[in-house]
């Protein structure tokens, strides 16, 4: 896919010789030519390695071998240190709008890309909100987490319903990615933001089920470096 080079300043080593082994997503949450500014700022002190336009346009901001400053403090599983083992993926949009046809289209082919040069499985293709629940929520709400999964380029649980248990329904979460020091409450609307974005209220059965099934297929793989 044609990418348009828009170089940023703001980057560095990924630190301890680590590899990219996650892609992280994010919104912009401004308009394109703001966003662009920012991650070219070295005074904002933030980038992504691609942003994508909502009318499909690819911008290409930080070599992949070099840790963008996207993520922030957060972790998945035992990476703590998310800047230096992922990508980062900026999308146009403010967040609370639909995501464009043609932006959902060059991020499919963005991703099976990345993913295939970087041996990135669909699991470990995450939001913003899944890396730092109660701080960040992006790609949010609106954000068709299905429409990948459906191209495995991400993950969705299976249907089926348990019986509420929250020390259970953490567990599984930790076992899925979710850091161990979270809220409760902070984890579960950051999982309803991806998979379940109509519910409200209390841990419902459908919460506890979707739960327990992604844990269950896609434990978080603990076994690597944890910085």
């Amino acid at each position: 896919m044609a990418l348009l080079w828009r170089p940023s300043p703001n980057f560095g080593p990924r630190r301890n010789g680590a590899r990219p082994d996650l892609i992280v997503l994010h919104y912009t949450a401004m308009p394109l030519a703001g966003a662009l500014d920012r991650l070219c700022d070295p005074a904002a002190e933030v980038s992504a390695h691609y942003l994508i336009a909502r009318d499909g346009r690819v911008y290409h901001l930080v070599d992949e071998a070099e840790r963008a400053w996207h993520a922030g403090a957060g972790c998945w599983g035992a990476v703590g240190d998310v800047n230096s083992r992922s990508i980062g993926i900026e999308l146009d949009n403010r967040g609370d709008e639909p995501f464009a046809a043609p932006l959902m289209a060059a991020l499919e082919a963005l991703l099976g890309g990345v993913m295939a040069r970087r041996a990135v499985p669909p699991e470990r293709v995450i939001g913003h909100s899944d890396m730092a629940p109660g701080r960040k929520g992006d790609p949010g709400r609106r954000f068709d987490w299905r429409r990948l999964a459906r191209s495995g380029l991400s993950v969705w649980p299976g249907p089926g319903s348990a019986a509420p248990d929250p020390a259970a329904f953490r567990a599984a979460a930790l076992r899925f990615g979710y850091g161990a020091d979270w809220p409760m409450d902070a984890v579960l609307d950051a999982f309803r933001q991806r998979f379940r974005p109509w519910a409200t209220g209390p841990l419902s059965p459908g919460d506890m089920g979707a739960m327990l099934d992604l844990a269950r297929r896609f434990p978080v793989d603990r076994g690597g470096a944890a910085f």
